[in-house]
């Protein structure tokens, strides 16, 4: 079974940055995707940012789209999620995620999850 492992969270400023990152081993499967989904205070979880490791493509929910970027270091078995722009509303548990892909692409919406980490706290203060 794949296990995920994240660091990297922790307090910022409003317009500041953060980097996560997630140590990946025992992948589900050949036909995966990764991402990430949070967890906000008040809110329902929900799909962050996706990547397809095959071809690198990625898809992002529109509330962080422009400031998050996703990427995946193969060799390093690492994913990263570089969020810039901070906002209170970031605030959030981040829980690095996969699933096993069935279609061509690989989306964020949170009810493709199956796997995820313990996550890791991000604190955007004003």
């Amino acid at each position: 079974q794949v296990q995920l492992a994240e660091s990297g969270g922790g307090s910022a400023q409003t317009g500041g940055s953060l980097r996560l990152s997630c140590a990946v081993s025992a992948y589900a499967g050949g036909n995966y995707c990764m991402g990430w989904v949070r967890q906000r205070p008040g809110f329902a979880r929900e799909g962050v940012a996706a990547i397809n490791p095959n071809n690198a493509i990625t898809t992002y929910t529109g509330s962080v789209k422009g400031r998050a970027t996703i990427s995946l270091d193969n060799a390093k078995n690492t994913l990263y999620l570089q969020m810039n722009s901070l906002k209170p509303e970031d605030t959030a548990m981040y829980h690095c995620a996969t699933y096993t892909r069935r279609g061509w692409s690989c989306e964020y919406f949170d009810h493709l999850w199956q796997y995820w980490g313990q996550g890791t706290q991000v604190n955007v203060s004003s």
